[in-house]
């Protein structure tokens, strides 16, 4: 979650539509994709925090290379919560650990870790100036050294500040923002403040493809041209989180205003070929 651009200039030409609040939006048929088999999940039918059997947490105020306001809390339900087959990922305006905001970064590093298989994680995003969250993959063991060489993927990303648009970017050595190299697509999404949506990754050894539900938005290749290009040939692990603020968040201030602020889950499901 190192960056991510929007090209603000087209922002006019792809939105469209309103926004209608439905907060208990239905989940889609949970029919297992043709080919696939489910090999981990998290459906949050129960209350509390979340599985510590598939969850553990980033933790600490920082900045993570971003200079991003807030804390990340360790098994605090007030930043998250499994609730009414929910989980909530809040972002709390709060003095804590000499940050002015507290939220929750969830990770299944060491406890869902794959390669290759399809992702997919049905979510409905915080809306407001100074909200940027993610769902994204990092590598479990960075056997190709330090970021960006062993890779990260993002499956989806929004920035706060520029509403109705998410972004997939995938980083290596090759290709990533230090550069201004990183491959990067990005989408409207009308109502992904109000409604649930799909937000897929399908990561194969010769291409990565992003979706949010139907809609292929994001294809990466394998050049075939080693880890420079290419080092999604390791195990990766999910991290959902939300971040307040920072370089790119905050490129637009914070709007103390909207706090609280929650990302919903309704489901993790993660699916491999048979």
């Amino acid at each position: 979650m190192k960056q991510f651009f929007f090209f603000v200039c087209v922002l006019t030409l792809l939105i469209s539509g309103g926004c209608k609040d439905n907060p208990k939006d239905p989940s889609p048929d949970s029919e297992i994709p043709a080919g696939y088999q489910l090999v981990w999940s998290d459906e949050f039918n129960y209350t509390g925090l979340p599985d510590a059997s598939k969850w553990s947490y980033d933790i600490g105020g920082g900045g993570w290379g971003n200079e991003e306001a807030q804390y990340y809390t360790d098994s605090r339900l007030a930043n998250a919560e499994v609730k009414g087959g929910y989980l909530f990922i809040n972002a709390i305006k709060e003095d804590f650990e000499g940050k002015k905001y507290t939220s929750a970064r969830l990770v299944t590093r060491t406890k869902g870790d794959w390669l290759y298989g399809r992702i997919e994680v049905r979510a409905k995003l915080p809306e407001g100036v100074g909200m940027w969250p993610a769902i994204w993959m990092l590598p479990t063991d960075w056997a190709y050294g330090g970021w960006p060489a062993s890779g990260e993927i993002d499956i989806m990303e929004n920035l706060g500040y520029i509403p109705y648009f998410i972004s997939a970017t995938v980083q290596t050595q090759s290709y990533n923002f230090r550069s201004n190299s990183q491959k990067q697509a990005i989408t409207g999404v009308p109502d992904c403040y109000t409604q649930f949506h799909n937000y897929i990754l399908e990561w194969e050894s010769r291409e990565l493809r992003i979706y949010v539900d139907s809609k292929l938005y994001q294809t990466f290749k394998n050049e075939g041209t080693g880890y420079l290009v290419w080092p999604f040939d390791k195990q990766f692990h999910l991290i959902l989180n939300v971040a307040v603020g920072g370089t790119f968040g905050g490129a637009q201030g914070i709007d103390d205003s909207i706090f609280p602020r929650s990302m919903a889950i309704d489901y993790v499901r993660v699916y491999q070929k048979k």
